[in-house]
């Protein structure tokens, strides 16, 4: 969330930046600002009536050792009157804190210069293209079909065991499933980032302090007895390692990559752009989270944007980078990238990986703070990037590459399927 004392400095701009995402609520603004008023006029006061208090409890101390006994019981009757006008504003400055806070998770990140203008997909900017579209002989087999003919994933199984967005892998699919998972970590490992397994239930304090709550409670499925939930991705059991914690600048860059399934409910998702893998209830992802100062966030998410198409790059893959405008960016997020690859057979680009600083919009909730050369306490930023999703890169793979003998493996993952072709 942001600082409210940001908010107070930089009214303006903020309101300006957030503008860029369409979000125009002055008046939610103003209320944070005065509703901050409030509490420092509370916190004052309760002050100085606990320092009238602190001297009054000196003067009675003094008194009673010059034997002024009487003088002494009169001004120490009215220190339950301090006590009770204390008790009375801590009380008050509780509830406008609980007030304060409950506005301004309600204001989204402030979205970097570079994020375009827009509302909706079609306004995000196009950084790059990389590669070339295959272009088949006959008409290309969507890859739903080819799950079937070569019986490697079972929709209608995992509708059965679970319901529907739940598939099932079968023999040389799953074998390509756990091939890209051990790829992806291998290649993280490779780059620095340090291997970790982690829950995939989390409780509410983690989930509100990376953002999934309170504005993605619907997407994410509840475990109602024990008040937690499944997570939407690894991001949110990892980042949540430093939840108040002060770190040391030396552990800088902190680089975390994690295998785990991930779990969205994806509610009111139908249509032909959610058939097969393209969109699924549970799903594999090998997500990677770095921690950083301020002044380097921007040039680690470029790096991180480019080990990701370098991923892409290896799975002889056709891709392109986008630049998320205001509209399409998530409410935590200052900067996204998205990484699309092209799918031959429904003619069209698959999300498969986002790339985002959130500067520190989840540190400012986490409390995850270093000190800075100056020795002042500071915010880290945070950055996250799917490194890669599965669902969609098994569906690009198996459109892309499908011949008259079969689906033809990356060349990179043999070593890990131990096979070349589907078939």
């Amino acid at each position: 969330m942001l600082q409210v004392s940001y908010i107070r400095e930089h009214k303006d701009y903020v309101l300006e930046r957030l503008a860029v995402k369409n979000f125009t609520d002055v008046a939610l603004i103003d209320s944070i600002i005065e509703l901050d008023d409030e509490r420092k006029r509370i916190q004052n006061e309760s002050d100085a009536i606990a320092s009238e208090a602190n001297a009054s409890a000196k003067m009675i101390g003094d008194l009673m050792r010059q034997g002024k006994k009487e003088e002494a019981e009169e001004i120490k009757s009215k220190s339950s009157v301090y006590k009770e006008q204390v008790r009375e504003l801590t009380d008050r400055l509780s509830e406008v804190e609980k007030e304060l806070l409950s506005k301004i998770v309600l204001v989204p990140n402030l979205p970097h210069v570079s994020v375009p203008l827009g509302k909706t997909p079609d306004d995000n900017e196009v950084v790059l293209t990389h590669g070339e579209i295959p272009v088949f002989d006959t008409q290309a087999i969507p890859h739903w079909e080819l799950l079937t003919k070569y019986d490697i994933v079972d929709l209608e199984l995992g509708v059965k065991v679970t319901g529907a967005g739940f598939p099932v892998y079968k023999g040389k699919g799953a074998r390509l499933q756990r091939a890209l998972i051990n790829f992806f970590l291998d290649q993280a490992g490779e780059q620095g980032y340090q291997e970790l397994e982690v829950p995939i239930m989390v409780n509410e304090d983690s989930a509100f302090a990376t953002g999934q709550l309170p504005d993605k409670e619907g997407q994410m499925y509840y475990v109602t007895n024990d008040d937690l939930y499944l997570i939407p991705t690894a991001e949110v059991p990892v980042t949540n390692l430093y939840r108040d914690v002060i770190v040391k600048q030396e552990q800088f860059p902190i680089q975390h990559c994690a295998y785990t399934p991930c779990f969205r409910r994806e509610a009111g998702s139908y249509g032909a752009h959610v058939r097969g893998l393209n969109r699924l209830h549970q799903f594999d992802k090998v997500e990677l989270v770095q921690l950083v100062q301020p002044e380097k966030s921007y040039e680690v998410i470029e790096e991180m944007s480019s080990y990701i198409q370098g991923l892409l790059q290896k799975l002889e893959l056709p891709y392109r980078v986008l630049r998320l405008c205001g509209g399409d960016m998530s409410f935590t997020s200052a900067l996204t990238y998205d990484m699309e690859v092209y799918s031959a057979a429904q003619e069209r680009w698959l999300e498969v990986s986002s790339v985002s600083n959130f500067e520190t919009y989840q540190s400012n909730r986490l409390k995850v703070r270093y000190k800075n050369d100056e020795g002042k306490m500071t915010l880290a930023h945070t950055l996250n990037g799917s490194a890669l999703a599965l669902p969609r890169i098994v569906a690009s793979i198996l459109e892309n590459n499908q011949t008259a003998n079969g689906i033809r493996i990356p060349k990179v993952l043999v070593p890990y399927t131990g096979f070349e072709v589907i078939n």
